[in-house]
């Protein structure tokens, strides 16, 4: 792999990894409200870009193609919801890394289930190392529990279950992961959607699709955007940057190596989580996201 594509995921990892961090540090305002600013102002941001795009490429769009871009939003919201959540009741160190590591798990078994791969030696190994990485971070007393975090309004939250809570968010998080990514490969592989166009896709329908819910909130979401401005406009620019960074590898990097390395944002955010937020058990956390990205790489690579 060259010294450029390296940068760009290294860079990609750590945009990504961050605006998890500011996603964390909104938790507690509502994830409904933090996510329809997120997609609002991430669609009104890569708007210009995404229209140059067009106008050079002049994409031709099948009916499948806009379904799948319209897929991908709602697969994408409920991601971002469960994520929320999850950070909501437990640590970014806690969260991130399983529900990464959940959703490289069950998009490498549902190759083998439902594409019919045979998973070699080294493949297996890797499952085994993410699997280890999700129990050793997942036991109890691993802190997965922020406690009480203040709410946007001033109250407090209430606290969380011990570990049960994140770990089960974390979960469907990883779950939502594993199913847009392989929603996503079959739209730019097989239907042939340009990829920025089915990564920007995302955030004008959760924008649409989770309006009615934001209005609803009314005074919650202004709130949000008073309390949290910072982070809603710091995760509308690092989310879809971190994205195009990996695009832009892809195109003159194999998949096989990008696809992997870009996982190392998994120690990015345990890192993030205690050192920033001063969140317990590091050591033992970075371990098992170490043994997580290992094994997601040895998926990848075998």
């Amino acid at each position: 792999m060259s010294p450029t594509a390296i940068a760009l995921i290294l860079v990609a990892a750590l945009a990504h990894a961050t605006w998890n961090l500011l996603g964390k540090q909104a938790s507690a305002a509502g994830a409904v409200s933090f996510i329809w600013l997120v997609s609002a102002a991430a669609t009104a941001v890569c708007a210009p870009l995404i229209a140059i795009a067009v106008i050079i490429g002049q994409p031709r769009l099948t009916g499948p193609c806009w379904l799948f871009m319209a897929g991908t939003g709602l697969l994408q919201a409920g991601y971002f919801l469960f994520l929320q959540n999850g950070y909501r009741l437990g640590d970014l160190s806690f969260v991130y890394p399983v529900g990464r590591g959940t959703g490289a798990l069950l998009a490498a078994l549902a190759g083998v289930v439902i594409l019919g791969e045979r998973p070699g030696p080294v493949a297996i190994a890797g499952i085994g190392c993410v699997v280890a990485g999700i129990i050793v971070i997942a036991l109890p007393g691993a802190g997965g529990n922020a406690g009480p975090a203040p709410a946007a309004d001033g109250a407090r939250a209430g606290k969380g279950p011990p570990v049960a809570g994140p770990t089960a968010f974390a979960l469907l998080t990883g779950t939502f992961i594993a199913s847009y990514t392989l929603w996503d490969k079959y739209a730019v592989s097989t239907l042939r959607t340009p990829p920025l166009l089915q990564g920007y896709a995302a955030f004008p329908v959760m924008a649409l699709l989770l309006a009615p819910l934001a209005r609803r909130a009314g005074g919650r979401t202004a709130l949000v955007w008073r309390a949290y401005r910072a982070q809603v406009i710091g995760a509308a620019v690092l989310a879809p940057l971190a994205y195009i960074l990996v695009l832009i590898a892809l195109s003159f990097t194999a998949v096989s190596a990008v696809a992997p390395a870009r996982e190392v944002s998994v120690l990015f955010g345990v890192l993030l989580g205690g050192r920033l937020l001063g969140e317990g058990g590091l050591p033992r956390r970075l371990a098992a996201a170490a043994a997580i990205v290992a094994g997601i790489v040895a998926i990848a690579v075998a």
